[in-house]
């Protein structure tokens, strides 16, 4: 029994290079390789979408340095792991919104979505400039402007109908959210797909998260999901 959609907060780089005496920047380049261990392991498994949270709307307040390095980072991931994301038939696909990402990188985030849209394995959803109540709002305004053009009539508006109007509207409900470094918070991430997620918070930071922290959520949930079912 494995989730549908697993999606991730990484939380923990700035603190896992504060300990080490190292810049912050060193944190986030350290969490790439566990980016890449969850993504193998959970095509591994047959997850069917993995959505990490990458870089919120919020971020931008960073120091300037840090921002540009994260900015950077995700174009470098994807030139660096496109062969691997082949291999392993991944689909990437960006969620966010697009304002203020320069267009060096969402040119690399066009073309990875290009080139691996025929692919036919795991979902990899990178949350880059990315808000909940954000893509919320955004849904709201494009049913609003159906509606305006008589596109769309009120009263079939429904959960499904809005839903349509997300950033991945295929995009299944996400079963099993885990946060990194001990934080207990969902800092405005897919809050309409988590709904009935289960949220599993680990203390360990992002740089040393690894396969056995993944087994650990996994068993978790799956004695949280015999509990409940075993319950109704």
């Amino acid at each position: 029994m494995y989730p549908t959609h697993i999606g991730i907060i990484m939380d923990g780089n700035g603190r896992w290079a504060k300990l080490r005496g190292l810049p912050r920047i060193e944190g986030h380049r350290r969490g790439e390789e566990s980016i890449m261990e969850a993504v193998r392991v959970c095509a591994g498994w047959g997850v069917k979408a993995l959505t990490l949270f990458a870089f919120s709307t919020e971020n931008w307040d960073r120091p300037e340095e840090e921002v540009r390095f994260l900015v950077n980072m995700s174009r470098d991931v994807l030139r660096k792991r496109l062969e691997e994301f082949m291999r392993l038939q991944i689909r990437l696909r960006h969620l966010g919104r697009r304002e203020r990402i320069p267009e060096k990188i969402l040119a690399w985030f066009d073309l990875a979505a290009e080139v691996t849209a025929a692919n036919e394995g795991m979902n990899l959803n990178i949350n880059f400039n990315y808000g909940g109540r954000r893509e919320i709002l955004d849904a709201a305004l494009g049913v609003a402007s159906s509606v305006k053009a008589g596109d769309l009539s009120p009263e079939v508006v429904d959960e499904e109908v809005f839903r349509a109007f997300l950033y991945c509207p295929d995009l299944p409900d996400m079963d099993l959210l885990i946060r990194t470094a001990g934080e207990r918070r969902l800092s405005n991430f897919m809050l309409w797909h988590l709904a009935h997620a289960e949220i599993i918070i680990t203390p360990v930071l992002w740089p040393d998260f690894r396969r056995p922290h993944l087994e650990e959520a996994l068993s978790e949930y799956r004695r949280r999901i015999l509990l409940r079912d075993g319950g109704e």
